[in-house]
């Protein structure tokens, strides 16, 4: 009898595919009445293949006495109740390493897209605005400006190289000094702020760096300061950055992720200052292609009694 999965949102069809020789798959997000088909197929459940905005927790568990294994399409696993699934035993897999290249690239498109005035500059031809206004006002270069990196993973280390390349001046903060880095290590993430004219938001999600970045370190940016984020909308206190920006406190914001998404405040979508990308920091087909055949290898290698490749439990 091949293992029945639940799939909780759309995967590639080469993913579907790879999954459907060899399980029984419920694509939850196809079903007229998701709550009945839980409640149908629930005692078969052996694996959830879910994503970070999907997450599973310690209720939704619990709804299948049968569950073995949870793999999740993306690097944080902040929406999955951990300590939940040790508890009873569930194996819990995701996709890190594939993921690197692709949101490190959307960090340096938003820092280019935000100093240069990318998207501003759109809506300002778009709008008939260049020949009735002249030129919009200046942009700003990145050589030789300060990069402040919040989280020196593979993600933050990766856009430290990138952003090098650009003759960016990096230093960088996290919970420890990484001596194998090049880059100045500061404990102290207001001073970091304070010493940045860039600030990029690397680290991982979840309740121990929720509003990490409060309203002390985006207004210690300064008015001519930038913060990007493509880490996760809760490490920062997104009410506090909608005032910095709306009063003038903090210059500029490059967001990728939200709070509450795919909700967005009102409030950011009125400003020129800001720009707004729909978590699309793995969105290339090379990296979800990667993604898919991770997801493929740990389910394969649980179901074949072989150790998963990216365990997280």
């Amino acid at each position: 009898m091949k293992p029945e999965l639940l799939v909780m949102h759309p995967q590639l069809q080469r993913t579907m595919d790879d999954l459907g020789d060899g399980f029984i798959m419920h694509p939850i997000w196809k079903a007229e009445d998701p709550d009945k088909l839980i409640k149908d197929v629930a005692a078969n459940i052996r694996g959830i293949a879910t994503s970070g905005s999907k997450g599973a927790s310690a209720a939704f568990m619990d709804h299948f006495p049968n569950l073995e294994m949870i793999d999740s399409f993306g690097v944080g696993y902040d929406s999955i109740d951990i300590s939940h699934a040790k508890s009873r035993g569930i194996v819990v897999t995701n996709t890190p390493g594939v993921l690197v290249e692709g949101v490190a690239e959307m960090g340096m498109t938003l820092l280019l897209s935000t100093t240069r005035r990318v998207a501003e500059g759109d809506r300002y031809v778009r709008a008939g605005r260049w020949a009735k206004d002249g030129d919009m006002p200046l942009g700003r270069s990145l050589a030789g400006k300060r990069l402040g990196i919040v989280g020196l993973g593979d993600i933050g280390s990766r856009l430290a190289e990138l952003a090098s390349a650009f003759k960016m001046k990096i230093s960088y903060y996290g919970p420890n000094e990484k001596p194998a880095y090049p880059y100045p290590y500061q404990p102290n993430l207001v001073k970091l702020a304070q010493d940045s004219d860039y600030l990029m938001i690397c680290c991982k999600g979840g309740e121990e760096t929720r509003k990490l970045v409060g309203a002390d370190v985006i207004e210690a940016l300064g008015p001519e300061g930038m913060l990007i984020n493509i880490s996760r909308g809760t490490v920062v206190d997104e009410a506090a950055l909608l005032a910095a920006l709306q009063s003038g406190k903090l210059g500029f914001a490059g967001l990728d992720v939200f709070e509450k998404e795919p909700q967005v405040p009102a409030g950011f979508m009125e400003l020129d200052n800001v720009v707004l990308v729909p978590h699309i920091g793995s969105a290339t087909t090379e990296t979800r292609i990667a993604m898919g055949d991770l997801v493929t290898e740990n389910i394969r290698a649980y179901f074949s009694g072989k150790p998963v490749p990216t365990p997280v439990t």
